[in-house]
């Protein structure tokens, strides 16, 4: 087991405030998702944030500056109003662009409770191409419809730029952000997660069916459309209940590391 890091020692102090049984389970499910995202090679260092709702709250879940992914724990995670005051711990920060644009998208989209920003890899490697994103295979039929593109505008903490992610976001559950990362939504912690694992997947087939040089064939569009009907009827989606890979990826992050609940 590794050994965690008190979050006394990036300047704050444990959790210590009363909250209701549904924000305590919120928040394990929360840590769980920064330790499965860590090990699927999603973030490093202490870059990059994944946002939660409080229902029935003004309130939202961050991970705190200072903390690595593989760190978090179920009461290090700051709980933060749309103001920025944070209520759950003191002399803990946040991360000032991270804040902005996430704040802003579940301030403006009571439809969305979850929001993932990441800088894998595979996903910089495609924002940064002209190309959008090319469907290869049958999983990536999933993502039909569901891809924006949002143009570079140096890091996000301009409250004018808020508005154009969500314009360039609409109805779709994942953005790519050129020359910067990707980014999902859902209303559920396993909702953004399943789609934020589809776009790594399907950037990371794309980077690697490009650099072979050779002739490449993308699925139709209207093919794409009809698979992704396929997996609606299915009932393979990622609503909470439905999702049978998120509730794997739970007990995956169980069998990595327990500590992550507490």
């Amino acid at each position: 087991m590794n050994e965690r890091m008190p979050i006394s020692r990036i300047g704050g102090v444990e959790l210590d405030r009363s909250m209701s049984e549904a924000e305590r389970k919120l928040r394990i499910e929360l840590a769980a998702a920064f330790r499965i995202a860590q090990h699927l090679g999603w973030n490093i260092d202490t870059l990059n944030h994944i946002t939660l709702r409080i229902p029935d709250t003004d309130l939202f879940l961050m991970n705190p500056l200072g903390l690595g992914w593989d760190e978090i724990t179920a009461s290090s995670l700051a709980t933060a109003a749309y103001d920025g005051k944070i209520v759950s711990h003191s002399g803990v920060r946040l991360a000032s662009a991270g804040f902005n644009f996430h704040s802003g998208i579940l301030k403006a989209r009571p439809d969305i409770n979850c929001v993932i920003h990441t800088h894998a890899d595979a996903g910089a490697v495609i924002s940064a191409t002209t190309d959008p994103l090319l469907v290869f295979d049958q999983g990536g039929c999933r993502l039909y419809d569901e891809v924006g593109y949002h143009a570079f505008e140096g890091l996000a903490n301009q409250e004018d730029e808020v508005p154009r992610i969500l314009r360039d976001l609409g109805h779709r559950h994942t953005l790519i952000m050129r020359n910067h990362g990707l980014l999902s939504v859902g209303a559920s912690v396993g909702e953004a997660f399943g789609w934020m694992r589809a776009l790594i997947d399907a950037c990371a087939l794309q980077e690697r069916v490009l650099a072979t040089g050779r002739p490449y064939q993308t699925i139709p569009e209207d093919l794409q459309n009809r698979t992704k009907a396929q997996m609606g009827g299915n009932n393979r989606g990622n609503a909470p209940r439905e999702d049978h890979s998120w509730q794997y990826f739970l007990r995956l992050a169980e069998r990595l590391d327990p500590a992550f609940a507490a």
